[in-house]
């Protein structure tokens, strides 16, 4: 089996020096030494040549394993002691980037960073409206390059590295994202019908957009497939395998929207949706992302009436992210704080002494609503349950319609890989119990962290996923949600807890059949 080559790789050269019998022109040499066809950037020729001179026609050939062809970029007369390269993943709120040698595959460093576009509109939507201006769109551009500068930058000094020993960098983004980085125009992607200035771009220099690497640094950005399908999703499709796997399985990843895939090695349909928001902080009043002092779990002994909970790297609470919020909102439901339309209720029939007590200390009226008080300054109201209640449905809507539209149950999925924070710190089974996630056994569901990320760093270390990325784009069907009928009546149907037909959840108590 042949080794995986790396998007950019250090390659052994060895040749006779010129004679007068042999007096090849000294690139000649060099192309003639290398096993396939390679090209010279105009750019590169004269410090090229020079270095292979001065090495004594021997040494090591750093290249760009390009579509087709080798791009010649520096020359050594050693193999070096690493071959760095970055894998970034270009989220709207935050970067994700990790620092790989390629010539062991090791990762020497990750870091992450805020996106400085944030000051410029916290939602892409905003972003897309303030780059209608040329000016502002170059604006948005050069913060996403100070962004990934600063980052690139913090991750060398960790390691130990320079920047222009950085010689390659893969990128992971949705659409909007992609179109950003590069200084294009977003502008039809939010407008009937919806239609993207760009899927895919060629392999080209960072240096183009800003970026400071090594100055034939090469940036490979992931495909996308369509205006809410970026390739943050083909990134994570080529690192959960979906594409390859012989059953039928899902890859769920939950950010600003929520973008879902279907399929195996024989077919691929997704789409995407707006069920992040409620759950990161765009919608909800204490909602944010998962950081350190989001509450993230939530429990409420249903015995003793006692409330406890678990933030983020222990510290002081100061909101509660998407895992908490679904933790909170399934516990006040078993304990029948709220009802199945999602609505607080004090007192109801049955309830013990114990229980009013528990609810009379923390439901309490705040701003002409009702709140619960999950811990000192953080706060659960009725607002922010309510769009946590769209969240969850929309959520659940999608899966149905999605599986719905190629003709399968859920039960006849293998496996559902859920990505991103939200899968790594989400409880499958209080997300079932909100009518959140399908009713399957809890081994079906597997977390799978940053899998845009991953994917990014998959590229890197092997070239050939770059054919397989783009053989996925052409292979995926995309369903269009925004003008889908069926996903507005599943929607409707699910913003009850779990659901109006509980036939579907048989694990969640129904107690709309208790007095």
């Amino acid at each position: 089996m042949t080794a995986a080559l790396p998007l950019t790789a250090a390659l052994p050269v060895t040749t006779a020096p010129p004679s007068l019998a042999d007096n090849t022109a000294d690139l000649d040499r060099l192309r003639a030494a290398l096993p396939q066809p390679v090209r010279i950037p105009f750019n590169g020729m004269a410090e090229l040549a020079a270095k292979f001179r001065a090495a004594g026609f021997k040494g090591w050939a750093i290249a760009h394993n390009l579509p087709g062809d080798l791009e010649l970029l520096d020359f050594l007369p050693e193999k070096p002691k690493l071959l760095p390269g970055v894998a970034l993943d270009l989220g709207s709120t935050h970067l994700e980037a990790s620092l790989i040698d390629l010539l062991t595959g090791k990762v020497l460093a990750r870091q992450t960073a805020l996106n400085q576009q944030v000051e410029y509109g916290a939602d892409i939507l905003t972003r897309i409206h303030y780059a209608a201006k040329e000016d502002d769109l170059r604006e948005l551009q050069r913060a996403a390059a100070a962004s990934i500068n600063s980052l690139i930058a913090r991750l060398c000094h960790e390691a130990a590295v320079s920047l222009e020993e950085i010689y390659v960098l893969t990128v992971a983004g949705n659409t909007t994202m992609a179109h950003l980085l590069l200084g294009l125009s977003p502008y039809h992607l939010c407008r009937e019908p919806y239609t993207p200035l760009f899927n895919a771009a060629d392999p080209f220099p960072a240096a183009e957009i800003g970026l400071k690497l090594h100055p034939q640094a090469m940036l490979w950005l992931l495909p996308s497939r369509g205006s809410y399908f970026g390739g943050d999703l083909i990134s994570g499709i080529l690192a959960t395998g979906l594409d390859q796997a012989e059953q039928t399985a899902m890859l769920i990843d939950v950010g600003t929207n929520a973008e879902v895939v279907i399929g195996s090695r024989d077919w691929l349909i997704a789409c995407a949706g707006a069920a992040g928001p409620a759950l990161e902080g765009g919608v909800a009043r204490m909602g944010m992302r998962a950081a350190p002092g989001a509450i993230e779990q939530v429990s409420i002994n249903r015995e003793n009436w006692q409330l406890t909970w678990r933030s983020i790297a222990d510290a002081p609470p100061v909101g509660i992210c998407g895992s908490g919020l679904i933790d909170l909102a399934a516990e006040l439901y078993l304990a029948r704080i709220i009802d199945l339309r999602g609505k607080f209720q004090a007192e109801f029939a049955g309830q013990s002494e114990a229980q009013r007590s528990f609810v009379r200390e923390r439901l309490r009226q705040r701003r002409d609503e009702l709140a619960f008080t999950v811990a000192d300054g953080v706060a659960l109201s009725q607002t922010d349950l309510d769009a946590m209640m769209r969240s969850k449905a929309a959520m659940y809507a999608i899966l149905e319609t999605l599986t719905a539209q190629v003709g399968i149950s859920f039960a006849e999925l293998e496996r559902i890989h859920v990505a991103g924070a939200f899968g790594e710190h989400i409880s499958p089974r209080q997300a079932i119990t909100l009518g959140m996630l399908p009713d399957l056994p809890l081994a079906v569901f597997n977390p799978v962290g940053n899998t845009s990320l991953a994917g990014a760093e998959l590229l890197l270390r092997d070239s050939s996923l770059w054919t397989r990325a783009q053989e996925v784009c052409h292979r995926i069907t995309y369903l269009e949600l925004n003008v889908n009928q069926d996903f507005m009546i599943r929607f409707s149907g699910s913003r009850f807890i779990p659901h109006t037909d509980p036939s579907l959840f048989p694990s969640v108590p129904n107690f709309s059949k208790l007095p």
